[in-house]
């Protein structure tokens, strides 16, 4: 192998993570062949793993069945509060609508995804919403006032959400401030 293949990168990201959650996305197309690639990654990977299946015809079998052995599945390629409910009902754990992909067709991401907050609330389903596709501060921070409680974004917008100016302003002031009072 390369260095590249999925047991290595997987391998090196529980290295930085260790047993923490950790979505995998699931490459194959025929729902048989789904669960096979979903068994064979749950058996090298360990720890708290979520087998990422779009939601197709054929990820909507897979989930089931997966759902059934007790392995945990992340529905992916959401677009629509119906893909959701749906891949909710077939038993995924998590759900994960699109928002910026959405944004770009002219749709509300940000809204579709506080829908399907709201429609697998109502449905007394255990699913849980994980938004991704974020490209701004602002559709993060809609979608939390939307009831989206688990988002995956990149490190730059981490950043851009952790920084304000004022912080810094304050931190310098406590220790210009503090500095006399403090001989540690």
């Amino acid at each position: 192998a390369s260095g590249n293949d999925l047991k290595t990168v997987i391998k090196k990201i529980r290295g930085v993570i260790g047993d923490k959650m950790l979505h995998v996305q699931a490459l194959s197309e025929k729902a048989a062949d789904i669960v096979d690639e979903g068994h064979r990654i749950v058996s090298f990977t360990g720890g708290d793993i979520y087998i990422k299946i779009p939601v197709t015809e054929e990820g909507i079998k897979a989930i089931k069945i997966l759902n059934s052995e007790g392995i945990k599945t992340t529905a992916t390629a959401i677009f629509t509060p119906q893909q959701a409910l749906i891949a909710a009902c077939a038993g995924a754990d998590y759900v994960a609508p699109y928002i910026n992909r959405l944004d770009n067709i002219s749709a509300n991401g940000v809204e579709i995804a506080g829908d399907i907050c709201k429609l697998l609330k109502n449905s007394g389903l255990k699913t849980k919403v994980l938004a991704a596709s974020f490209s701004n501060v602002e559709q993060i921070h809609m979608a939390a006032l939307l009831g989206v409680t688990t988002l995956t974004i990149p490190p730059a917008l981490y950043e851009k959400l952790l920084y304000h100016p004022l912080t810094e302003r304050a931190v310098t002031e406590f220790k210009k401030n503090g500095a006399p009072y403090y001989n540690i």
